[in-house]
């Protein structure tokens, strides 16, 4: 037999496999054949790897819009990983920040405060945009790349003998029906000497497949250690950043007068009417930024457990269901409940009832 012929009877094998196994598979969808089920324990490795590669990729995924928010740049770094080739150095976001400022400030002139704040804000960007380089470099280093291991090398071992395993169940299965369809003792024979074949095949490689899926546990623990890795990593970054910047504050608290550095320092913390008149009389007064300060009557109110009428200054609509949207000239009544903050109280109309702000009120005798 030459070997033309040796390859015309494989092939005609294998088409004549794969054309059982389709005819199997298909009428274990219509329910018209059995299905060998695998062991509960089996079946719960497989699911452990599914999750573990379906989780592993999202994580992977994600970190790397974290680390590299630009898609272009992903793209780039991509195709050049898979070119086996080195993706040429970009200066990131801080560092052309860094730059433009001080750029803008050597032209402002360093002798200017504002030219040399510049100047000083820019370097710490371009520190900042060195420590996001390093923080890249690390993450992707000991975090991604052991991730990517994982679903391109030992989860495609898995799938390929997750795969043979199916083929080797649908052929003892088919071997089976064969079995039960025999109708001569010949017949019989030879379909129990493949059912025995079959089935010896299907118990070797579903005991490979479990070998490996029970490896999926020490990934576990690989992919743990990386992320402790990557937690460094980050720990590591933001404290610099914190660093970087309380050194900056300090220089620029150190080089100019306060008057040039408190640019937004009232408080946000209580709403304020865009607005405000001053108020006159014994309910409240207007402070010389136009904010209304309370008044005795209601820091009495709020240390007492009474209750009060108070005239609304002013419309104030709720940011959400704690408060009470109110309306200009109308009268509601007025609480204090131990433990809210000092600029609120709780308001009450008929059977509608929330925290409105104390700068909105004028109590009532």
């Amino acid at each position: 037999m030459n070997i033309m012929d040796f390859n015309v009877k494989k092939l005609a094998a294998d088409a004549g496999t794969f054309l059982s196994r389709a005819v199997q598979f298909t009428e274990e969808k219509l329910g018209q054949a059995e299905k060998t089920e695998l062991d509960a324990h089996l079946e719960n490795l497989l699911s452990k790897a599914e999750c573990t590669k379906i989780w592993t990729e999202k994580i992977m995924k994600q970190t790397e819009v974290l680390l590299q928010p630009n898609p272009n740049a992903r793209i780039e770094e991509f195709v050049y990983e898979k070119l086996d080739r080195k993706a040429p150095s970009r200066v990131n976001n801080p560092e052309l920040l860094g730059q433009y400022m001080i750029d803008a400030g050597t032209e402002f002139g360093p002798g200017t405060a504002y030219g040399n704040a510049l100047i000083k804000c820019g370097e710490t960007q371009k520190r900042i945009g060195t420590a996001d380089r390093e923080l890249i470099q690390t993450s992707a280093l000991n975090f991604l790349t052991p991730l990517r291991n994982f679903i391109e090398g030992d989860y495609k071992t898995i799938a390929k003998e997750r795969k043979l395993l199916q083929n080797k169940r649908l052929d003892l299965d088919a071997a089976k029906t064969r079995l039960k369809k025999a109708k001569t003792a010949e017949a019989k024979s030879s379909s129990e000497q493949e059912v025995r074949i079959t089935q010896s095949e299907f118990d070797r490689q579903a005991e490979i497949t479990r070998l490996l899926l029970e490896g999926i546990s020490s990934t576990h623990a690989h992919h743990l250690r990386c992320l402790n890795d990557f937690v460094e990593a980050q720990m590591t970054y933001y404290a610099q950043c914190y660093q970087y910047m309380l050194d900056l504050q300090k220089q620029l608290g150190s080089s100019f007068p306060s008057s040039y550095l408190c640019n937004n320092n009232h408080n946000a913390g209580t709403p304020v009417p865009s607005a405000l008149p001053n108020v006159i009389g014994s309910s409240a007064m207007a402070s010389t930024s136009g904010l209304v300060i309370s008044s005795p009557n209601i820091s009495d109110l709020k240390e007492s457990s009474g209750s009060r009428k108070a005239r609304v200054l002013y419309d104030y609509d709720a940011a959400n269901s704690t408060e009470l949207s109110l309306l200009a000239d109308e009268v509601i009544t007025v609480f204090s409940i131990f433990g809210m903050d000092s600029d609120w109280l709780m308001g009450e109309r008929g059977n509608q009832k929330g925290k409105v702000p104390i700068t909105y009120l004028e109590l009532l005798n």
